[in-house]
Protein backbone atom coordinates (compact mmCIF):
# COMPACT_ATOMS: atom_id res chain seq x y z
CA UNK A 1 0.00 0.00 0.00
CA UNK A 2 2.89 2.35 0.72
CA UNK A 3 4.45 1.69 -2.66
CA UNK A 4 1.12 2.32 -4.36
CA UNK A 5 0.72 5.56 -2.39
CA UNK A 6 4.21 6.72 -3.33
CA UNK A 7 3.57 5.85 -6.96
CA UNK A 8 0.30 7.77 -6.94
CA UNK A 9 2.02 10.76 -5.33
CA UNK A 10 4.83 10.72 -7.89
CA UNK A 11 2.31 10.45 -10.71
CA UNK A 12 0.31 13.38 -9.36
CA UNK A 13 3.45 15.50 -9.05
CA UNK A 14 4.48 14.60 -12.60
CA UNK A 15 1.05 15.63 -13.89
CA UNK A 16 1.34 18.86 -11.89
CA UNK A 17 4.73 19.62 -13.46
CA UNK A 18 3.42 18.87 -16.96
CA UNK A 19 0.40 21.11 -16.32
CA UNK A 20 2.63 23.97 -15.19
CA UNK A 21 4.89 23.55 -18.23
CA UNK A 22 1.88 23.57 -20.55
CA UNK A 23 0.49 26.71 -18.90
CA UNK A 24 3.82 28.56 -19.11
CA UNK A 25 4.99 27.35 -22.53
CA UNK A 26 7.07 30.05 -24.16
CA UNK A 27 7.68 31.92 -20.91
CA UNK A 28 11.17 32.65 -19.58
CA UNK A 29 12.73 29.95 -17.41
CA UNK A 30 12.48 31.94 -14.18
CA UNK A 31 8.78 32.59 -14.83
CA UNK A 32 8.06 28.91 -15.49
CA UNK A 33 9.94 27.98 -12.29
CA UNK A 34 8.01 30.57 -10.27
CA UNK A 35 4.65 29.30 -11.48
CA UNK A 36 5.58 25.67 -10.85
CA UNK A 37 6.83 26.50 -7.36
CA UNK A 38 3.71 28.53 -6.63
CA UNK A 39 1.42 25.67 -7.70
CA UNK A 40 3.43 23.17 -5.60
CA UNK A 41 3.27 25.40 -2.53
CA UNK A 42 -0.43 26.07 -3.08
CA UNK A 43 -1.26 22.38 -3.38
CA UNK A 44 0.79 21.63 -0.23
CA UNK A 45 -1.02 24.35 1.72
CA UNK A 46 -4.36 23.00 0.50
CA UNK A 47 -3.40 19.49 1.61
CA UNK A 48 -2.32 20.89 4.98
CA UNK A 49 -5.56 22.82 5.48
CA UNK A 50 -7.87 19.98 4.45
CA UNK A 51 -5.86 17.31 6.23
CA UNK A 52 -5.70 19.10 9.55
CA UNK A 53 -9.35 20.15 9.31
CA UNK A 54 -10.31 16.50 8.97
CA UNK A 55 -7.90 15.50 11.75
CA UNK A 56 -9.27 18.19 14.09
CA UNK A 57 -12.88 17.12 13.41
CA UNK A 58 -11.97 13.49 14.06
CA UNK A 59 -10.07 14.34 17.26
CA UNK A 60 -12.97 16.43 18.56
CA UNK A 61 -15.33 13.47 18.25
CA UNK A 62 -13.19 11.13 20.31
CA UNK A 63 -13.33 11.03 24.11
CA UNK A 64 -9.55 11.02 24.45
CA UNK A 65 -8.01 14.49 24.74
CA UNK A 66 -4.51 13.40 23.72
CA UNK A 67 -5.22 13.26 19.98
CA UNK A 68 -6.30 16.91 20.04
CA UNK A 69 -2.93 17.77 21.59
CA UNK A 70 -1.15 15.90 18.79
CA UNK A 71 -3.10 17.72 16.09
CA UNK A 72 -2.57 21.11 17.75
CA UNK A 73 1.17 20.64 18.20
CA UNK A 74 1.83 19.28 14.71
CA UNK A 75 -0.09 21.97 12.81
CA UNK A 76 2.69 24.60 12.77
CA UNK A 77 5.69 22.41 11.81
CA UNK A 78 3.72 20.64 9.08
CA UNK A 79 2.76 24.05 7.70
CA UNK A 80 6.45 24.50 6.95
CA UNK A 81 7.37 20.91 6.08
CA UNK A 82 4.63 20.13 3.52
CA UNK A 83 5.38 23.09 1.19
CA UNK A 84 9.08 22.25 1.35
CA UNK A 85 8.36 18.66 0.38
CA UNK A 86 6.21 19.90 -2.50
CA UNK A 87 9.01 22.16 -3.74
CA UNK A 88 11.55 19.34 -3.39
CA UNK A 89 9.32 17.11 -5.50
CA UNK A 90 9.05 19.56 -8.43
CA UNK A 91 12.59 21.00 -8.27
CA UNK A 92 14.20 18.45 -10.63
CA UNK A 93 11.85 19.55 -13.41
CA UNK A 94 12.41 23.29 -13.01
CA UNK A 95 14.07 25.05 -15.99
CA UNK A 96 16.81 26.71 -13.90
CA UNK A 97 20.50 27.25 -14.66
CA UNK A 98 23.00 25.09 -12.82
CA UNK A 99 24.07 27.76 -10.32
CA UNK A 100 20.61 28.85 -9.10
CA UNK A 101 19.44 25.22 -9.15
CA UNK A 102 22.32 24.17 -6.87
CA UNK A 103 21.65 27.09 -4.50
CA UNK A 104 17.95 26.20 -4.40
CA UNK A 105 18.76 22.54 -3.76
CA UNK A 106 21.06 23.35 -0.84
CA UNK A 107 18.62 25.86 0.66
CA UNK A 108 15.76 23.36 0.40
CA UNK A 109 17.90 20.67 2.01
CA UNK A 110 18.72 22.88 4.99
CA UNK A 111 15.14 24.11 5.42
CA UNK A 112 13.75 20.59 5.11
CA UNK A 113 16.11 19.30 7.81
CA UNK A 114 15.11 22.20 10.06
CA UNK A 115 11.40 21.56 9.45
CA UNK A 116 11.77 17.80 9.92
CA UNK A 117 13.71 18.33 13.17
CA UNK A 118 11.08 20.75 14.42
CA UNK A 119 8.27 18.38 13.49
CA UNK A 120 10.01 15.42 15.16
CA UNK A 121 10.57 17.36 18.40
CA UNK A 122 6.94 18.51 18.42
CA UNK A 123 5.78 14.96 17.70
CA UNK A 124 7.79 13.60 20.63
CA UNK A 125 6.26 16.24 22.89
CA UNK A 126 2.78 15.58 21.51
CA UNK A 127 3.04 11.85 22.14
CA UNK A 128 4.30 12.50 25.68
CA UNK A 129 1.39 14.87 26.36
CA UNK A 130 -1.10 12.40 24.87
CA UNK A 131 0.13 9.61 27.13
CA UNK A 132 0.23 11.89 30.19
CA UNK A 133 -3.39 12.90 29.56
CA UNK A 134 -4.34 9.25 30.15
CA UNK A 135 -2.68 9.33 33.59
CA UNK A 136 -4.26 12.06 35.70
CA UNK A 137 -2.37 13.43 38.69
CA UNK A 138 -5.36 15.30 40.17
CA UNK A 139 -6.69 12.15 41.86
CA UNK A 140 -6.05 10.93 45.43
CA UNK A 141 -4.01 7.87 44.41
CA UNK A 142 -1.73 9.35 41.75
CA UNK A 143 1.52 7.47 42.41
CA UNK A 144 1.46 5.59 39.09
CA UNK A 145 0.49 8.76 37.20
CA UNK A 146 3.36 10.72 38.75
CA UNK A 147 5.78 7.94 37.85
CA UNK A 148 4.60 7.97 34.22
CA UNK A 149 4.76 11.78 34.02
CA UNK A 150 8.31 11.83 35.37
CA UNK A 151 9.58 9.16 33.00
CA UNK A 152 7.89 10.70 29.97
CA UNK A 153 9.18 14.20 30.69
CA UNK A 154 12.77 13.04 31.10
CA UNK A 155 12.72 10.66 28.12
CA UNK A 156 10.99 13.22 25.87
CA UNK A 157 13.60 15.87 26.69
CA UNK A 158 16.46 13.47 26.10
CA UNK A 159 15.01 12.33 22.77
CA UNK A 160 14.38 15.92 21.72
CA UNK A 161 17.97 16.81 22.58
CA UNK A 162 19.25 13.89 20.51
CA UNK A 163 17.01 14.85 17.57
CA UNK A 164 18.26 18.44 17.64
CA UNK A 165 21.89 17.27 17.70
CA UNK A 166 21.27 14.91 14.78
CA UNK A 167 19.47 17.66 12.85
CA UNK A 168 22.28 20.16 13.44
CA UNK A 169 24.83 17.57 12.33
CA UNK A 170 22.82 16.83 9.19
CA UNK A 171 22.69 20.54 8.34
CA UNK A 172 26.44 20.89 8.75
CA UNK A 173 27.06 17.85 6.58
CA UNK A 174 25.23 19.49 3.67
CA UNK A 175 28.21 21.83 3.25
CA UNK A 176 31.27 20.21 1.64
CA UNK A 177 33.73 22.45 3.48
CA UNK A 178 32.30 21.39 6.82
CA UNK A 179 32.50 17.73 5.84
CA UNK A 180 36.21 18.12 5.05
CA UNK A 181 36.77 19.95 8.31
CA UNK A 182 34.98 17.19 10.18
CA UNK A 183 37.14 14.53 8.50
CA UNK A 184 40.33 16.36 9.47
CA UNK A 185 39.12 16.77 13.03
CA UNK A 186 38.24 13.08 13.31
CA UNK A 187 41.77 12.18 12.18
CA UNK A 188 43.27 13.96 15.20
CA UNK A 189 40.43 13.60 17.70
CA UNK A 190 42.24 11.38 20.22
CA UNK A 191 43.58 14.03 22.59
CA UNK A 192 40.73 16.45 21.86
CA UNK A 193 38.17 13.75 22.68
CA UNK A 194 39.91 13.02 25.97
CA UNK A 195 39.94 16.71 26.92
CA UNK A 196 36.30 17.19 25.96
CA UNK A 197 35.32 14.03 27.82
CA UNK A 198 37.00 15.25 31.01
CA UNK A 199 35.47 18.72 30.66
CA UNK A 200 31.99 17.32 30.05
CA UNK A 201 32.18 14.66 32.73
CA UNK A 202 29.62 16.31 34.99
CA UNK A 203 27.29 17.10 32.10
CA UNK A 204 27.42 13.52 30.85
CA UNK A 205 27.01 12.28 34.42
CA UNK A 206 23.81 14.29 34.82
CA UNK A 207 22.63 13.07 31.42
CA UNK A 208 23.12 9.44 32.40
CA UNK A 209 21.60 10.12 35.82
CA UNK A 210 18.51 11.43 34.03
CA UNK A 211 18.19 8.11 32.21
CA UNK A 212 18.57 6.24 35.51
CA UNK A 213 15.87 8.35 37.15
CA UNK A 214 13.53 7.81 34.21
CA UNK A 215 14.04 4.04 34.27
CA UNK A 216 14.33 3.28 38.00
CA UNK A 217 12.09 6.06 39.37
CA UNK A 218 13.68 7.07 42.72
CA UNK A 219 11.70 10.31 42.45
CA UNK A 220 8.52 11.35 40.67
CA UNK A 221 6.86 14.66 40.05
CA UNK A 222 5.11 16.02 43.16
CA UNK A 223 7.01 13.64 45.45
CA UNK A 224 7.62 14.95 48.98
CA UNK A 225 11.35 14.87 49.66
CA UNK A 226 13.85 16.09 52.23
CA UNK A 227 17.18 17.09 50.65
CA UNK A 228 19.93 18.77 52.66
CA UNK A 229 17.45 19.33 55.46
CA UNK A 230 14.96 21.13 53.19
CA UNK A 231 11.40 19.77 52.98
CA UNK A 232 9.64 20.26 49.67
CA UNK A 233 8.00 18.74 46.60
CA UNK A 234 9.51 17.78 43.25
CA UNK A 235 8.27 20.51 40.92
CA UNK A 236 10.27 19.86 37.75
CA UNK A 237 12.67 17.23 36.40
CA UNK A 238 14.93 18.34 33.54
CA UNK A 239 17.74 16.53 31.74
CA UNK A 240 20.37 17.93 34.14
CA UNK A 241 18.70 19.01 37.40
CA UNK A 242 15.64 18.72 39.64
CA UNK A 243 13.66 21.68 40.97
CA UNK A 244 12.34 21.20 44.52
CA UNK A 245 9.61 23.60 45.65
CA UNK A 246 10.30 24.18 49.34
CA UNK A 247 7.42 24.76 51.75
CA UNK A 248 8.18 28.52 52.01
CA UNK A 249 8.00 28.95 48.18
CA UNK A 250 11.76 28.88 47.67
CA UNK A 251 13.23 26.66 44.94
CA UNK A 252 16.08 24.23 45.54
CA UNK A 253 18.02 23.28 42.39
CA UNK A 254 19.57 19.82 42.73
CA UNK A 255 21.77 18.19 40.04
CA UNK A 256 20.54 14.80 38.90
CA UNK A 257 23.85 13.22 39.87
CA UNK A 258 23.20 14.35 43.45
CA UNK A 259 19.91 12.44 43.45
CA UNK A 260 21.61 9.24 42.26
CA UNK A 261 24.81 9.40 44.30
CA UNK A 262 23.74 10.75 47.69
CA UNK A 263 20.95 9.68 50.07
CA UNK A 264 17.80 11.73 50.56
CA UNK A 265 14.35 11.20 52.03
CA UNK A 266 11.37 10.46 49.80
CA UNK A 267 8.16 10.50 51.82
CA UNK A 268 5.94 9.41 48.92
CA UNK A 269 8.07 6.70 47.27
CA UNK A 270 5.37 4.02 47.48
CA UNK A 271 2.42 5.85 48.99
CA UNK A 272 1.59 9.37 50.10
CA UNK A 273 0.36 8.23 53.54
CA UNK A 274 2.62 9.33 56.40
CA UNK A 275 2.69 9.35 60.19
CA UNK A 276 3.02 12.56 62.16
CA UNK A 277 4.16 13.11 65.75
CA UNK A 278 3.29 15.81 68.27
CA UNK A 279 5.14 16.03 71.59
CA UNK A 280 3.57 17.49 74.75
CA UNK A 281 5.32 17.86 78.11
CA UNK A 282 3.26 17.60 81.29
CA UNK A 283 3.70 17.12 85.02
CA UNK A 284 4.10 13.64 86.53
CA UNK A 285 0.59 13.88 87.95
CA UNK A 286 -1.07 14.07 84.52
CA UNK A 287 -3.73 11.32 83.93
CA UNK A 288 -2.24 9.72 80.81
CA UNK A 289 -5.30 7.61 80.01
CA UNK A 290 -7.56 10.68 79.94
CA UNK A 291 -5.14 12.45 77.60
CA UNK A 292 -5.05 9.32 75.40
CA UNK A 293 -8.85 9.31 75.16
CA UNK A 294 -8.82 12.99 74.28
CA UNK A 295 -6.34 12.34 71.48
CA UNK A 296 -8.62 9.70 69.98
CA UNK A 297 -11.55 12.11 70.15
CA UNK A 298 -9.52 14.90 68.49
CA UNK A 299 -8.46 12.54 65.68
CA UNK A 300 -12.03 11.38 65.02
CA UNK A 301 -13.27 14.97 64.77
CA UNK A 302 -10.48 16.16 62.49
CA UNK A 303 -11.04 15.96 58.69
CA UNK A 304 -7.25 15.67 58.29
CA UNK A 305 -7.08 12.23 59.96
CA UNK A 306 -7.24 9.24 57.61
CA UNK A 307 -8.49 6.80 60.26
CA UNK A 308 -5.43 4.55 60.39
CA UNK A 309 -3.63 5.46 63.62
CA UNK A 310 -4.06 7.70 66.66
CA UNK A 311 -1.89 6.67 69.59
CA UNK A 312 -0.49 8.35 72.71
CA UNK A 313 2.60 7.04 74.52
CA UNK A 314 4.89 8.23 77.29
CA UNK A 315 8.21 8.25 75.46
CA UNK A 316 10.40 9.81 78.13
CA UNK A 317 10.43 10.68 81.83
CA UNK A 318 12.60 13.72 82.40
CA UNK A 319 13.64 15.13 85.76
CA UNK A 320 10.68 17.53 85.86
CA UNK A 321 8.14 16.43 83.21
CA UNK A 322 6.77 13.50 81.27
CA UNK A 323 7.15 13.51 77.50
CA UNK A 324 3.91 12.48 75.77
CA UNK A 325 4.10 11.55 72.10
CA UNK A 326 0.93 11.69 70.02
CA UNK A 327 1.29 9.59 66.85
CA UNK A 328 -1.34 10.23 64.15
CA UNK A 329 -1.70 9.31 60.49
CA UNK A 330 -2.73 11.38 57.47
CA UNK A 331 -3.20 10.96 53.75
CA UNK A 332 -0.19 13.05 52.74
CA UNK A 333 2.61 15.14 54.21
CA UNK A 334 0.76 18.46 54.07
CA UNK A 335 -2.25 17.08 55.95
CA UNK A 336 0.08 15.37 58.43
CA UNK A 337 1.77 18.68 59.24
CA UNK A 338 -1.55 20.47 59.83
CA UNK A 339 -2.84 17.53 61.86
CA UNK A 340 0.24 17.55 64.08
CA UNK A 341 -0.23 21.24 64.82
CA UNK A 342 -3.93 20.74 65.55
CA UNK A 343 -3.28 17.81 67.90
CA UNK A 344 -0.57 19.69 69.78
CA UNK A 345 -2.73 22.79 70.24
CA UNK A 346 -5.83 20.90 71.35
CA UNK A 347 -3.99 18.61 73.76
CA UNK A 348 -2.31 21.57 75.46
CA UNK A 349 -5.67 23.32 75.67
CA UNK A 350 -7.25 20.16 77.12
CA UNK A 351 -4.62 19.81 79.87
CA UNK A 352 -4.75 23.52 80.67
CA UNK A 353 -8.54 23.45 80.89
CA UNK A 354 -9.18 20.11 82.62
CA UNK A 355 -5.97 19.55 84.59
CA UNK A 356 -4.24 22.91 85.07
CA UNK A 357 -2.17 21.52 87.94
CA UNK A 358 -0.61 19.04 85.49
CA UNK A 359 1.10 21.69 83.40
CA UNK A 360 4.90 21.68 83.69
CA UNK A 361 6.01 23.38 86.91
CA UNK A 362 9.06 23.67 89.17
CA UNK A 363 8.83 22.27 92.72
CA UNK A 364 10.98 23.49 95.65
CA UNK A 365 11.08 21.53 98.89
CA UNK A 366 12.41 23.08 102.17
CA UNK A 367 13.28 20.48 104.81
CA UNK A 368 13.91 20.98 108.59
CA UNK A 369 11.92 21.82 111.79
CA UNK A 370 9.55 24.78 111.74
CA UNK A 371 11.23 27.95 113.00
CA UNK A 372 14.74 26.52 112.75
CA UNK A 373 15.65 28.75 109.84
CA UNK A 374 14.39 31.87 111.63
CA UNK A 375 16.30 31.04 114.84
CA UNK A 376 19.48 30.41 112.91
CA UNK A 377 19.09 33.70 111.14
CA UNK A 378 18.53 35.55 114.49
CA UNK A 379 21.61 33.92 116.03
CA UNK A 380 23.72 34.92 113.10
CA UNK A 381 22.56 38.49 113.53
Amino acid sequence: MTAQGNGAGASALAELTDLAEAMTEGWPGWAQASVTLGIAVGVALLVHTVGFWIAARWAARTKFEGDEAVVRRMRAPMLLLLPLLGVLAVRPGLPLPEGPDEALRRMLAVLTIVAATWATVRLIGAIAVAVMRKHRVDVPDNLEARRVHTQLRVIARILSFVVVIVGASAILMTFPSVRQLGASLLASAGIAGLVIGLAAQRVLGNFIAGLQIALTGPIHLDDVVVIDGEWGRIEEVTTTYVVVRIWDERRLIVPLSRIIEQPFQNWTRRTSQVLGTAFVHADYSVPVQRVREELERIARESPLWDGRLAKLQVTDAKDRTLELRALVSAGDASKAWDLRCEVRERLIDFIRREFPHCLPRVRTEISGEPGASAAAAAGAA
